[in-house]
C-alpha cells in the first residue's frame, strides 16, 4: 500500500474545507493500493478554518501545521513538504479551483515512471481575459530570461515523487520559487491537462497585481538566471552609443553655426539616461536583496504548533 501526501497551504478557507476533503477522499477511494494523508498548513488564518479541521480530524487523516504568523505560500508549502511521509506528494490550492478528480491521471503518469507531474490549465474559468494575458506574458518572460523552462499555464498543482521531493528540500534558498525548483531539480517530468474551475467560495487571496504574484514573478526571473544583470550591461552600452551620437550631433551643429537645440532636447536626454540608470540600479538592487536574505541566516518560517490525528 503506497501513501499519497496531500499538502495544502491556506489562509481563511473555512467555506471550502469540508467539500475539499470530501472530494479528495472520494478521489483516493477510486485508486487501488493507495492510502493518503492530508497536511494543512495554516498561514495564520483568523476565521474558523482551524476549528473545522480539528473536527474533521476525527474522521480523516489530517495533520494541521499552524504558522506563528503569515509567511506566504512558499514557506508554508515547504513546511508541509517536510512533514510529508508519503511515497509521493501532491500540492494543490485549497479553494477548489484545482479539481482533486484528476488524481487518477496524475497517478497513472507517476506509475509510468515520471518523478514530477505538472498540471497544465487548458482553460481558467471565472478569470478575466486581462488576467489570462498578463499571466501568459509573465510565464513567457520567465522562460526567456531564466535558465529553466516552465510549462506555460502550469501552476502549483503538481505531483512530486519522494526522490524529487528530497532534492527540493535539500535546497536552502530563503525565498524558494517552488514552481521553478520542481523543474530545476530535473528527473523525468510529465504533465496532465485540465480545466481550472472558478473559485468555489470566498475571494482570491492573490489579486493579479498584488504583492504575492509580483514577488513570485520576480523570484521566477531572478532565482534561476543572471540575464537581467546582463540586460543592464547591454542597456548601458546602448546608452553610451546613443550619447556619442548626441555628442557628434551637437559638435556638428556648433561647427556649422546651426542653432543649438533648446531645453526640450536637454530634458529628454537627461530623462532617458536617468531612466536607464535607475532601471539598472533597480535590477542590481533585486539581486543584492536576494543575497542579503540568504546571508543573514534567518529561518524561512516559524511553526507555532502541529496538531496530528490522535
Amino acid at each position: 500500500m503506497k501513501l499519497i501526501s496531500f499538502v495544502f497551504s491556506f489562509k481563511n478557507e473555512e467555506k471550502n474545507l469540508n467539500e475539499l476533503i470530501k472530494r479528495v477522499d472520494d478521489s483516493v477511494k477510486k485508486l487501488s493500493n493507495y492510502d493518503y494523508e492530508l497536511i494543512f498548513v495554516n498561514d495564520a488564518s483568523d476565521d474558523n478554518s482551524e476549528k473545522i479541521l480539528e473536527d474533521l480530524q476525527k474522521k480523516f487523516p489530517i495533520t494541521i501545521i499552524n504558522m506563528s504568523r503569515t509567511f506566504g505560500v512558499g514557506p508554508c508549502v515547504l513546511a508541509g513538504f517536510k512533514q510529508a511521509k508519503g511515497d509521493c506528494v501532491i500540492y494543490m490550492d485549497s479553494d477548489l479551483q484545482d479539481p482533486p478528480e484528476i488524481l487518477e491521471k496524475l497517478i497513472k503518469e507517476y506509475e509510468k515512471g515520471a518523478e514530477i507531474i505538472h498540471t497544465v490549465r487548458t482553460k481558467r474559468l471565472g478569470e478575466s481575459n486581462f488576467k489570462m494575458i498578463i499571466t501568459k506574458l509573465a510565464y513567457k518572460i520567465i522562460n526567456f530570461l531564466s535558465d529553466i523552462n516552465l510549462p506555460i499555464e502550469a501552476g502549483d498543482f503538481k505531483l512530486i515523487s519522494k526522490k524529487a521531493l528530497t532534492k527540493i528540500l535539500e535546497q536552502r534558498e530563503f525565498r524558494p520559487y517552488i514552481r521553478g525548483l520542481s523543474v530545476w531539480v530535473g528527473f523525468k517530468q510529465s504533465h496532465v491537462e485540465y480545466i481550472r474551475e472558478a473559485r468555489n467560495e470566498g475571494s482570491t487571496k492573490f489579486p493579479l497585481l498584488s504583492a504575492g504574484p509580483v514577488t513570485e514573478f520576480i523570484s521566477g526571473v531572478t532565482a534561476y538566471s543572471l540575464k537581467p544583470l546582463y540586460f543592464g550591461i547591454i542597456l548601458g552600452m546602448c546608452s553610451i552609443i546613443f550619447s556619442m551620437i548626441l555628442i557628434g550631433y551637437a559638435l556638428y551643429m556648433k561647427f556649422t553655426n546651426i542653432s543649438v537645440p533648446g531645453t526640450a532636447g536637454i530634458i529628454i536626454t537627461i530623462s532617458f539616461f536617468s531612466g536607464i540608470i535607475l532601471l539598472t540600479l533597480g535590477i542590481t538592487g533585486i539581486y543584492i536583496a536576494r543575497i542579503f536574505e540568504e546571508v543573514r541566516g534567518r529561518d524561512r518560517y516559524v511553526i507555532k504548533d502541529i496538531k496530528r490525528k490522535s
